[in-house]
Parts: C-alpha cells; structure tokens; sequence
C-alpha cells in the first residue's frame, strides 16, 4: 500500500466529472452543484485537458452586474469584465491548466497546490489527457496509514540498508505517525541522510532521532 500511497495515482480519484470548451455557463453551474465539487476541467477533442472552470470563474458574472465602465480602468480590471461576459467553458476557463501526472508523488502535488493556492489538479497522462483529479483530501489519505505499517516500511527499506549482512542496532518506534530511531549506526556521519529518507516514506508525521556512532 504504501508505494501507490506515495504517487499521485494512488490516491487520485479516476471518476471525473469535466465539460467540453463549448460547455455553455448554465450547464456548467448545473455540473458543479449536482457533483458538488468548486471546479471542472475543460476537455478538447478526446480528452486533452485544456482549462479549469472554478465558482469564482462563474461568479465574475455576478461581481460585474451593474458595475460602471468608468470603473473600469486597469488591464486586469478589462479582463474580469470580459469573463464576466462569457457564456462558455472556452471563455470563462482559467488557462493553462495546472495540472499533475499521475506519476508525480504525492509531495509533488501539494507543492503544486499550496504554490498556485489551488484546492484540486486534473492528473493528466504523457499526452495531456485526463487520467483523473487529485484533492487536498485525497493527499491527506497517505496520513491514514497504520503506525505499524509505517514501522514496517521505515525498518525494511531505510534501516535495513544500512547494515548489510549484520543485525541492525537502530530501534525503530512509530506513535501518531512520528518516527523515533534511537540506537546507534555503522557510521555517524548516516545520520541526516536516515533522517531524509525516513522523512520520505508515506504517513510519517515527524521524526525523532536518538542515534549515534557505533559503539567501540
């Protein structure tokens, strides 16, 4: 569980409601309240994602009613009276699409996220086409995995590399999803690359390190 967990595609959701750029405004407010969801990608052709229509997209509609044009006096201002105008997807869309691949990790996709102040991405393939939609929920799903699990993951493929051919003498204890290791390890100078990797794995929280050198 914990390799799909770290990718985008392991968490994604693959049914995904979107619209075609000729998608008039009233079928698109419709999509959004009977899915319940804030925003849907706008597809050319097979299936290329090409756009996103969000609420606030289709609330420029209502923000510009009865505004002056003599209020009208910047650029961007010109630009929020023209979306307000629009009647479809192709219009009203903000483009280009951020979007993520599906073999992007989950990590990569928060980044995205908190970066371009985003609530969800359209996953797409090699080809741009839809492949799926990510949330802010569904990254928080890899913080559902069990403590022992995670124990599990952090002893078999962090520790364990470290002590070829011997037994490990790091202890390895997961509570709430924060990682203590304490023990002592071939060589101290491992002891920020074993903090970066157990850092890595899928659900940990925060780690804990009471490690050193070997023992004489």
């Amino acid at each position: 569980m914990h390799d799909t967990q770290r990718t985008v595609s392991g968490v994604m959701t693959r049914t995904v409601v979107a619209v075609s750029r000729d998608a008039p405004y009233k079928e698109i407010a419709k999509t959004l309240s009977e899915w319940k969801v804030s925003a849907v990608p706008v597809l050319a052709g097979e299936g290329r994602v090409i756009g996103v229509v969000s609420e606030a997209d289709l609330l420029s509609k209502e923000e510009y009613k009865g505004r002056e044009q003599a209020d009208l006096t910047r650029p961007e201002q010109l630009a929020d009276l023209a979306k307000a105008s629009a009647r479809t997807a192709q219009d009203l869309m903000s483009t280009p699409a951020i979007t993520v691949h599906a073999d992007a990790t989950v990590a990569e996709a928060a980044r995205i996220m908190a970066r371009k102040g985003v609530k969800r991405l359209p996953v797409v393939d090699a080809e741009g086409m839809l492949a799926g939609i990510v949330s802010r929920a569904d990254l928080l799903k890899v913080y559902l995995r069990s403590d022992e699990d995670i124990a599990r993951e952090v002893r078999d493929e962090v520790v364990a590399r470290f002590f070829a051919h011997r037994r490990p003498t790091v202890d390895v204890q997961v509570d709430e999803g924060v990682v203590t290791l304490s023990g002592h390890l071939p060589d101290e100078t491992m002891i920020p690359l074993v903090a970066r990797l157990v850092r890595a794995v899928g659900g940990v929280v925060n780690v804990d390190l009471r490690l050193d050198g070997p023992t004489s």
